[in-house]
This record gives C-alpha cells, sequence and structure tokens, in this order.
C-alpha cells in the first residue's frame, strides 16, 4: 500500500491580530479522502505533534463542503488529527510521497522549520513527488537543490496570490507573501483567477494556488504515484 504524509502547521497565532490561525479545514479535508478512497494509507505530522491548531475561519459556513463534513463526523479522522506525529521523528523513507495542506499558520513555524526544510529535500532528493497548496508553497522559501540553489528556481511555481492575501485582508499580517517570496527566489510563478482551483506540475514539485485547487493537487499526486 502505498503511504503518503501529510505536514500540518501547528502556529496558531495570526501575528499581532490576536485572532487565531492555522491550517485551512478544505485543504486537509479533500486531500485526506482523495487519498483515502484511492486505498493510499494517509499520516499527519506536524512540528510540535499532537493536535494541530485549525484555522477557525476555515470551519465556518461558508468555506464548509461535503468533505469537511465529512471529515468533522469521521471519528477516526479526528483521532488521527488529535494524536499527529512530530516532524522531527518522521523518516522519510517509510513514505512514498508528501502533500502540505495550507492555511496562514505555515507561513509562521513549517516555512522556517530546519526538520520541514530537510524533509522536502530529502523526498526530492529520493524522487519522491512533494505537493503543497495555497500558502504551504510558502514553506519552500529555503528549501535548496542539492548544488545550494533555491528550490523553486527556474521551476513553474503557483501559490496563494497577493490579490488574494488582499481579499482576506492579511497583507500587512503575514510575515511575507508566497506570490512575492515564490517570484524572489526565481520561481516561474503563474496564477489562475481569484478562489478558482489552480495547479502547475514541474517534475517531482506540484503547487496549487488556494483552497479550491487542494482535490486536484491531490489528484494531480494520485497520478504521480500510479
Amino acid at each position: 500500500m502505498k503511504k503518503v504524509l501529510m505536514v500540518l502547521t501547528s502556529h496558531d497565532q495570526l501575528g499581532n491580530t490576536g485572532r487565531k490561525t492555522g491550517f485551512w479545514l478544505e485543504e486537509l479535508a479533500a486531500p485526506y479522502y482523495a487519498f483515502k478512497d484511492a486505498g493510499v494509507e494517509v499520516v499527519l505530522a506536524s512540528p510540535l505533534g499532537g493536535q494541530p491548531p485549525l484555522d477557525p475561519k476555515s470551519n465556518e459556513p461558508s468555506f464548509q463542503t461535503d468533505l469537511t463534513r465529512r471529515f468533522e463526523a469521521d471519528a477516526a479522522a479526528n483521532a488521527q488529527l488529535a494524536s499527529t506525529l512530530r516532524l522531527d521523528s518522521v523518516d522519510q523513507g517509510q513514505f512514498d510521497t508528501v502533500f502540505y495542506p495550507g492555511g496562514h499558520g505555515p507561513l509562521w513555524d513549517l516555512a522556517e522549520d530546519r526538520h520541514s526544510i530537510a524533509l522536502i529535500e530529502s523526498f526530492l532528493a529520493a524522487a519522491k513527488p512533494v505537493a503543497l497548496v495555497c500558502h504551504a508553497p510558502g514553506v519552500l522559501r529555503h528549501v535548496k537543490t542539492p548544488a545550494g540553489r533555491p528550490l523553486v528556481e527556474g521551476k513553474k511555481v503557483t501559490g496563494f496570490t497577493n490579490t488574494e492575501e488582499e481579499g482576506v485582508g492579511l497583507t500587512n499580517v503575514v510575515p511575507f507573501l508566497v506570490e512575492d517570496e515564490l517570484k524572489a527566489k526565481g520561481g516561474v510563478y503563474s496564477s489562475g483567477p481569484d478562489w478558482g482551483s489552480y495547479v502547475v506540475r514541474d517534475g517531482l514539485l506540484i503547487t496549487g494556488q488556494n483552497p479550491a485547487s487542494s482535490a486536484e493537487a491531490a489528484a494531480l499526486l494520485l497520478e504521480q504515484l500510479a
């Protein structure tokens, strides 16, 4: 059986706004069931282990989907979420691929986490595909190629757009803008219409633009595993 690692944020503070953040529920739920329904084993991990913080906004009625409701009602999935592995205990050799859901949290912790950086580098060195959606492509900012160059340099990538960040009113709250950072590191950045599904694949690297892109990114990752 194929095995996918899903890496979630442990960060729950939205800058200095006093508001909560974390991972975005749809970006966990849609890929989680894409993998499960395809017979792929899913393992969840986060920097601190245990229960990762859910962005409360992602569970508001306007952002709920059939798959987020399925996740909420799934006792086994919730038990798994409550006991994520600590990221520093994870061995790439145990998995076929890795998927990073977004939410704003990863911009603070996973983007700077040396275990996450090394993990992504080791998956790619082992010729295993890596997928990241929405804000999660921002965690590539310090990931390097074996030659020491930025991983995204010269690669086709996407991620949460500057206009989408402006749309949610957090341009001046986030530590960096995903679109700007990917471009600054030499990424060949492109995007679709705001809030629509848009996914880019370049070799082993799959990136999705926003929450709506998570199912498509997971489907593309499954194709790579086939």
